[in-house]
């Protein structure tokens, strides 16, 4: 039997600021203060500075010296530079998986499609935020290529978070789960081209949907 080592104060802090950042409960550019959040989660202030140093490496967070430490910007310009890096990667991701590893990406999607789908039936938004999360991360997974995942993963929990904005959008989700069983069935065909095509859309549909949002919200701050 392998035994399971507890999470310690830090991993169970940053996990519980990871999950605010990224489902809006801490909005984008919001200020951070250790003294604030140590008392709120009934902890010392050093688990809290650690998370937050973790929380930067992983672009979370913005630690500014003698300013104070908040939460990433989402501005036009770096949704439109996060959105394209993630198309070249995931594209080239899905590319590589089909050759090398066909049989265990479309198991993999198979699975992982179907938690998908229990969720969007049960209005399990944060359920079906999770599984479009594993859907693409499979894709980095299978791809066989240590050196792209490890780009992959300094825009991973930046992605999560444009998905919880978008993913209250009932419209937006309809959209996205068909373009999920398009990319399945795609895979099982072996038309591997056209699924780079899809995935290539799917990823500038989040691009604009968010763009759009932005406007939107600056748009209602000015009225």
């Amino acid at each position: 039997m392998v035994l399971v080592r507890p999470k310690s104060l830090k991993e169970l802090t940053l996990d519980e600021l990871r999950r605010r950042i990224i489902d809006g409960r801490i909005g984008f550019g919001e200020a951070l203060s250790e003294n604030a959040l140590a008392s709120e989660l009934g902890v010392s202030k050093t688990p809290v500075r650690e998370a937050l140093m973790q929380l930067r490496t992983e672009g979370l967070v913005d630690i500014q010296p003698q300013r104070g430490t908040y939460v990433f910007r989402l501005e036009a310009e770096q949704v439109v530079a996060i959105s394209e890096l993630r198309a070249v990667l995931e594209v080239a991701a899905i590319g590589m998986a089909m050759e090398r590893a066909p049989d265990g990406l479309i198991a993999g999607m198979e699975r992982i499609l179907a938690e998908m789908e229990r969720a969007f039936a049960e209005g399990d938004i944060v359920g079906y935020r999770t599984g479009d999360g594993e859907y693409h991360q499979l894709m980095v997974a299978m791809s066989g290529n240590d050196y792209l995942a490890d780009a992959y993963a300094l825009i991973t929990f930046r992605l999560q978070a444009l998905r919880s904005r978008l993913s209250r959008n009932a419209t937006l989700n309809q959209r996205s789960i068909d373009q999920h069983r398009e990319m399945l069935a795609l895979a099982r065909a072996g038309r591997g081209e056209e699924l780079k095509a899809l995935l290539a859309s799917h990823a500038g549909n989040t691009q604009s949907d968010y763009l759009a949002l932005l406007h939107a919200g600056k748009e209602a701050l000015a009225s």
